[in-house]
């Protein structure tokens, strides 16, 4: 039995303003209607198990409503109390199946890449699945097509004849003069970051060669809860957790690893630059999304979430419009991305977290406009859902219903609002709102207090188990 683990726990900063880290990249329509994170698990063979997902607390109801979305099941979603990278993520996985008994093949797959040769993709699983069956270890080795300084490398002895060729050492991202070299040689492949192996034969070599972060994940699965789907680990031991991939972890170190090539058409779509590469262009080599006018403009990638935007006279340019945030940047400098995210954190801006539109479980919220002393807030509730029941020290809320009826918590009083109504939530009082009807509701919330944080939230019930 081949089962996928899908690992989505990265935050695709170098994608901001787009991609941040409570919204990142692998949960975004980038390249086609379906989000990344759909198409990785909509491109798996039919023979497969259905996946086991791997994500942090912030991004289970992201991905539980992608996967609902799409119609799929999955064996359950692994929430890490943060991510670790990816080797005692994978060693999470293994363990679910081992503590049961089981010992399927485990084929790694990140939930943030692109792979447009879906049947390459496939045979390249097979093959991998006949060598993982022999005790193998297989990472997945794309050929390249072009001297790229943005991925890590495998060299291989590779030969004419073989499927797969042994592993000879592992290269970080090199310069622009020794990618060039490693292509022209023939002997290099990217490194992918897609793995397969038997479960057992994983947790063997990482107890070999890492044994602190074996521990620390059986310590963590010893008191596994399980909510729904959701699988939460023991936060304690899990932070006690050695920082390391499976690259570092394992397969530099095990004398049973080999590399399947693969050959799919396949990009990280790690940076703008990456994304313009895979999309249609026009005449001039331009990429634009949205309301977009171009004028005189060459080699471009411009996005526009919700206005127009003009652009005249330049080139090599990626320009980036979403509600609150600008980017403008030479295509060849995008790498320094991380720099205005760091300055971000520092500052401790919002906008290296959240959209202006932030997504709850139970919908979303849309902030439209703020000062000090006040905030406006378009909400939408899905059908059927509702918000914690709950109160604010420092804020009251006056609700206006947009759309829909609304069922309103408020004290000890229950009532329904419908569109045109109003109601007041003063200071410090218990508060809930409901949605029982089939459609959604759109209420417009305006907050007024002296602190209007998100953390100023007290909460008593709740349906998704949020402190």
């Amino acid at each position: 039995m081949i089962v996928p683990v899908i690992l989505s726990g990265g935050s695709g900063t170098r994608l901001w303003p787009l991609s941040r880290k409570l919204h990142p990249k692998q949960f975004i329509n980038l390249v086609n209607e379906t989000t990344l994170f759909q198409d990785t698990i909509l491109r798996l063979p039919e023979d497969v198990a259905e996946p086991l997902i791997i994500c942090i607390e912030e991004h289970r109801f992201l991905a539980a409503e992608q996967l609902r979305e799409i119609g799929k099941k999955t064996k359950g979603i692994i929430l890490e109390p943060e991510g670790r990278n990816t080797a005692p993520a994978v060693a999470l996985a293994a363990l679910q199946f081992i503590n049961k008994g089981e010992d399927p093949i485990l084929l790694v797959l990140s939930a943030d890449h692109l792979i447009k040769n879906i049947e390459a993709f496939h045979q390249s699983i097979t093959i991998a699945s006949e060598l993982a069956e022999n005790n193998k270890l297989i990472t997945f080795g794309v050929v390249p097509d072009k001297a790229e300084t943005g991925y890590g490398y495998i060299e291989a002895n590779i030969n004419n004849t073989d499927d797969y060729y042994s592993i000879k050492s592992f290269t970080e991202k090199p310069s622009q003069k020794n990618a060039k070299k490693y292509l022209d040689s023939g002997n290099y492949l990217w490194n992918s970051g897609m793995f397969m192996f038997k479960a057992s034969v994983y947790l063997s070599e990482l107890e070999k060669f890492e044994p602190e972060i074996l521990s620390a994940c059986k310590k963590s699965c010893t008191t596994e809860n399980i909510d729904s789907d959701f699988i939460r680990i023991d936060n304690d031991a899990f932070h006690q957790c050695p920082n390391e991939s499976i690259d570092y972890a394992v397969m530099e170190h095990t004398k049973n690893g080999v590399v399947v090539p693969l050959d799919a058409n396949w990009s990280d779509v790690g940076s703008w630059s990456s994304l313009w590469d895979s999309k249609t262009k026009d005449s001039n080599d331009n990429v634009s999304e949205g309301d977009v006018f171009l004028e005189d403009v060459k080699n471009t990638y411009t996005y526009s979430s919700n206005r127009l935007v003009s652009v005249i006279g330049v080139s090599n340019l990626v320009i980036v419009d979403t509600q609150d945030a600008l980017l403008v940047a030479d295509k060849q400098q995008t790498h320094n991305i991380k720099k205005i995210v760091a300055r971000l954190n520092n500052d401790k801006r919002s906008e290296v977290d959240n959209h202006r539109k932030v997504f709850r479980p139970w919908g979303y919220y849309d902030s439209v406009d703020s000062k000090k002393g006040f905030q406006v807030k378009r909400i939408v509730v899905n059908s059927g859902a509702k918000l914690s029941l709950q109160k604010h020290k420092y804020r009251a809320e006056h609700w206006v219903v947009v759309k829909g009826v609304a069922l309103v918590t408020c004290g000890d009083k229950i009532f329904e609002l419908v569109e045109n109504q109003s109601t007041y939530i003063p200071q410090g009082s218990l508060h809930r709102l409901e949605n029982h009807q089939d459609i959604p509701l759109e209420i417009i919330e305006i907050q007024t207090g002296s602190y209007l944080g998100e953390d100023d939230i007290i909460r008593f019930e709740d349906d998704y188990q949020r402190n």
